[in-house]
């Protein structure tokens, strides 16, 4: 005879929740006491149920994430070696930054196991280098992204590689041939200070420029991303990303766009002083990524903005990944979130709300103008600057530098990177956006004592 464990739950209807709250509020006001806003306008409320609305699906691949190092090729031979090294500590997927035509990319790959997974992202925009690159690959069966990104670099960098004109023929040429995949990197909005509803928006617009530009588009397009502390408005982020580039996606093509996220920790909220509290920060966030559906996460060593590359820290950032993906099972199942009313609530209210936002973009012209108009970096600036307020005041804390910081730390000897905005003068076509952290006034002033 068949028996059940449970009885079956009864539903609760959503109203009946909130009278049972405001009763135990004893006369205070639900909506003063309990629900906030966060720097995107959205309100949050103390509870979500069902009717909130139908749930919009968006599949993710939870169990097939990947584990990613990125590396930057100073030196052939001693990237060789930290490649090697990495790989066989743990790392499946390896992201290389190119960054410019001299480096060997067939003497690097020659010496790498095919098995792996390679990216490489060029800071320049060169094509036979990239098509040699790419012919002799496919010869030896080796498993490449050959990406890049010109509209990052305008964003950045204040200029193209060559010119708007040049740089969109050749990358059109390049997608034609099969030898490079388009990338959409969005990171520096998120460090440069925008909200998370206008890092998703700005997204849509950046995809919005190459589809309407790019009239041949087959491969995958790959999306960096920059995941901050707020655990699951950064995990609503990820699939409102998805629900808008399907949706921009379906105006340009019959067949879904194949869109890979990879991830990555902020620096915005990184700090110099009391760094090892980086390591929790980290922790969160890419946790964050994996539950939103990341398909590639990498991580950030804990000392990462004031020493160079060096193997402990290094090893202590991958094995976070590791335990997150062997020992805490967060890749058990596809879709982790599905069902959830609270992160699926958030996505919806993020994609509404960064939808507006593009399409008041695409109504000034698109995101390229909007980069020369300045209307973009005046927008992150006002955000960015409101969030600097709140922490100044203390309303937003990093512990170790406005909470609970140690004033007998120092730090100034053990410097090897300069952790700080770089002034560098220079004649641009646009003001390019600039990452800064939360943590650089109050560490400038610190370290400016130290040497006293």
């Amino acid at each position: 005879m068949n028996h059940t464990l449970f009885e079956p739950f009864h539903s609760i209807p959503s109203k009946q929740w909130k009278n049972r709250i405001q009763y135990e509020l004893a006369g205070a006001d639900y909506n003063t006491t309990l629900v906030w806003e966060s720097l995107e306008g959205i309100k949050v409320r103390p509870f979500y149920h069902a009717q909130d609305g139908e749930s919009i699906p968006v599949v993710t691949q939870t169990t097939q994430w990947r584990i990613l190092q990125s590396i930057y090729i100073y030196d052939v031979e001693k990237t060789i070696q930290n490649a090697l090294a990495s790989i066989q500590k743990g790392t499946e997927t390896i992201y290389f930054t190119v960054p410019h035509v001299k480096i060997d990319l067939i003497e690097l790959l020659l010496a790498l196991p095919q098995q792996i997974v390679y990216f490489f992202r060029f800071d320049f925009l060169d094509e036979p280098y990239i098509t040699r690159i790419s012919q002799w690959a496919k010869q030896q069966q080796y498993t490449i992204h050959l990406v890049v990104d010109p509209i990052h670099q305008l964003v950045t960098d204040g200029n193209w590689f060559h010119g708007v004109t040049q740089d969109f023929n050749t990358l059109e040429a390049l997608v034609k041939q099969k030898d490079i995949q388009l990338l959409i990197d969005t990171k520096t909005y998120q460090n440069a200070g925008a909200t998370i509803v206008q890092q998703v928006a700005y997204a849509c617009a950046h995809l919005h420029e190459y589809l309407a530009r790019i009239t041949f588009l087959e491969q995958p397009i790959f999306v960096e991303v920059a995941v901050g502390a707020n655990h699951f408005f950064e995990i609503a982020k990820l699939k409102a990303l998805r629900m808008l580039f399907d949706l921009i996606g379906r105006e340009y093509t019959e067949h879904p766009l194949d869109i890979r996220i990879l991830a990555i920790p902020t620096k915005r909220n990184k700090t110099v002083y009391a760094s090892k509290i980086n390591q929790m920060r980290t922790a969160t966030e890419c946790m964050s990524a994996i539950l939103g559906g990341a398909d590639y996460v990498g991580n950030l060593p804990y000392d990462v903005l004031y020493r160079k590359d060096n193997f402990a820290s290094q090893q202590m950032a991958r094995n976070q990944l590791l335990i997150l993906k062997e020992e805490s099972h967060v890749n058990a199942v596809d879709n982790p979130t599905e069902g959830a009313y609270y992160p699926t609530y958030l996505a919806k209210q993020i994609a509404e709300k960064a939808l507006d936002i593009f399409k008041q973009i695409e109504k000034a012209e698109g995101l390229i103008t909007s980069l020369h108009q300045g209307t973009i970096q005046r927008k992150v600036n006002e955000s960015a600057t409101k969030e600097q307020e709140l922490f100044q005041a203390n309303q937003e804390v990093l512990v170790g530098i406005n909470a609970l910081a140690s004033a007998r730390e120092q730090l100034h000897a053990q410097m090897e990177l300069y952790p700080f905005v770089k002034q560098n003068p220079r004649k641009t076509l646009i003001v390019p956006l600039i990452e800064r952290r939360l943590a650089e006034i109050i560490e400038q002033k610190r370290l400016t004592e130290e040497i006293k």
